[in-house]
């Protein structure tokens, strides 16, 4: 988009943005200091001093100490709160910063702070100011790693915060263009802070970002990916759909936290279902959280050729135990892991046991 032709966000459009949010009774405004994030407290300020009756607005700085800017850049929101109207908070990211992974990390402990502000607050929903930008960044980041049709989702509109049933995440700005929101700021004199990190080539997605203006030479712009991204939820929401369906009709409760299901229905299911019977089964009695897509898929077609074979067979992964044997297929909870000796013994079994079912190769 040149900037040339790029105009700020009316009054109606802010209206249109935070409509669906005028019944709820407090918001969190998750607020960095950015130009995005720095709209988007104006903007809803903006639209809840319109409404005769709304939500109260709580705008959240969180510091994450990684820069030793993060304090000024707090006050400065703080002081532009104060002159909308809002309350204000400054969350710090306390205790000892991992040596690697520091992107994911910090991600993790804004959500979790977020998410503190906003139960404190009574606040139903956090609204950060991710763009139309940030959701063609995601979808190129999902492709370089290969991710699947829920992957290449990206980010919804609305959508849970991890590990937080009770607060709702929003993205008001995911279908807007970052441009326009700088100029919103701009036509308004509203000055806002540069986060270097955001061009700091030791993280992927500064990367990425550097590559986004040539893509976009190509036809492959933030337009098309975030076309693609909605397309791709599209198929994803009609997949869950049947999986629905299907889980309804084929999954049984076992005995005690397991769950089973006749061999033969699972084995006429298409492959993309039975990957995602596999994925809820699995989330739904395992102990070690999230299933790896690439570690599921590679199971899910062993388990097929011992489906078409026949045989017994079993597998464990993310602490749930799968076991084909009589026809029917059992997940379970895997037994405590063992060190040492016993380790050895069980790792060598299930060896063994692979090879008799001699499952597929990992992808």
């Amino acid at each position: 988009m040149p900037r040339d032709n790029v105009t700020a966000i009316s009054q109606s459009e802010a209206k249109a943005l935070f409509a669906d949010l005028k019944a709820a009774k407090a918001l969190v405004l998750a607020v960095s200091g950015g130009p995005d994030s720095t709209a988007l407290m104006v903007l809803a300020a903006r639209w809840r001093k319109a409404l005769k009756r709304g939500p109260d607005l709580i705008a959240v700085t969180v510091d994450h100490g990684l820069r030793a800017e993060s304090k000024r850049e707090a006050r400065d929101v703080a002081r532009l709160a104060r002159e909308l109207g809002l309350a204000h908070r400054t969350l710090r990211w306390r205790g000892d910063k991992p040596a690697k992974g520091i992107p994911r990390a910090a991600r993790e402990a804004r959500y979790r702070l977020l998410a503190q502000a906003a139960r404190k607050a009574g606040a139903s929903h956090i609204l950060t100011a991710h763009t139309l930008d940030d959701q063609a960044e995601t979808v190129v980041m999902r492709l370089s790693r290969g991710s699947g049709i829920t992957g290449l989702a990206a980010m919804q509109r609305t959508s849970g915060v991890p590990g937080h049933d009770t607060v709702l995440l929003v993205r008001p700005f995911l279908d807007t263009a970052k441009l326009r929101l700088i100029a919103t700021l701009t036509k308004s004199n509203i000055a806002f802070a540069d986060d270097p990190t955001n061009r700091d080539a030791a993280f992927t997605r500064a990367r990425l970002r550097g590559l986004m203006p040539q893509l976009a030479s190509e036809g492959l712009d933030a337009a098309r990916l975030a076309l693609l991204a909605r397309r791709a939820g599209r198929a994803d929401a009609a997949l869950e759909q049947i999986v629905d369906i299907v889980w309804r009709g084929l999954a049984a409760r076992g005995s005690g936290p397991s769950l089973c299901f006749e061999a033969a229905a699972l084995a006429r299911t298409p492959d993309e279902i039975r990957v995602r019977l596999m994925q809820r089964a699995i989330g739904a009695v395992g102990t070690e959280g999230p299933v790896e897509l690439g570690k599921l898929e590679a199971l899910t077609e062993a388990l097929t050729v011992a489906l078409a074979a026949g045989i017994p067979w079993r597998r464990t992964l993310a602490g749930a135990l799968v076991t084909l044997q009589k026809g029917r297929l059992t997940v379970e909870t895997a037994p405590p892991r063992r060190s040492g000796v016993g380790r050895g013994v069980r790792n060598a079994l299930t060896k063994a046991a692979g090879k008799r079912a001699k499952p597929a190769k990992s992808r």
